[in-house]
């Protein structure tokens, strides 16, 4: 039997990639909409690791509700389906009445097209679909803050 050899070079630079996520700049808040328990705390967890304050929320009259609160947001990442009668889409228009600047970043178990062609939410707006890996929530949320 023959077993591939170990590359110790190669494991230190997989390694050494993994450390190079995006993370946070200074004080940056993010308030997290999801119903889902277990999404929420996913992402919660992942993007406090990264650095961010992070607020929760599970519907869009909670998210509207601590962003009264709350006040400082720069990025909603949010559930595209919600209950509690408010689309994610629904919850960003009235956060910009409060917040102009504030950014959005959906999430969605269904496809991009689904969503797009259903009405649920506008072409070229940023979506994540679920499930998502701790990079891929680290990079795209980076990127929604940065552009």
């Amino acid at each position: 039997m023959y077993l591939p050899r170990l590359s110790v070079e190669r494991a230190d630079e997989e390694g050494t990639e993994a450390q190079a996520l995006p993370e946070a700049a200074a004080g940056e808040v993010v308030l997290v909409v999801e119903d889902d328990p277990d999404v929420r705390s996913y992402s919660v967890e992942s993007l406090r690791e990264l650095g961010y304050h992070v607020l929760e929320a599970k519907d869009g009259p909670a998210a509207l509700q601590t962003l009264l609160s709350h006040g400082k947001v720069d990025l909603i990442f949010s559930d595209v389906v919600l209950p509690g009668g408010m689309s994610g889409a629904e919850v960003v228009v009235k956060a910009r009445e409060m917040i102009p600047t504030i950014k959005a970043l959906f999430t969605t178990g269904y496809s991009r097209n689904a969503i797009v062609h259903h009405g649920r939410l506008d072409k070229g707006v940023n979506l994540l679909t679920k499930p998502f890996s701790f990079e891929e929530l680290a990079a795209r949320v980076r990127d929604v803050l940065d552009h």
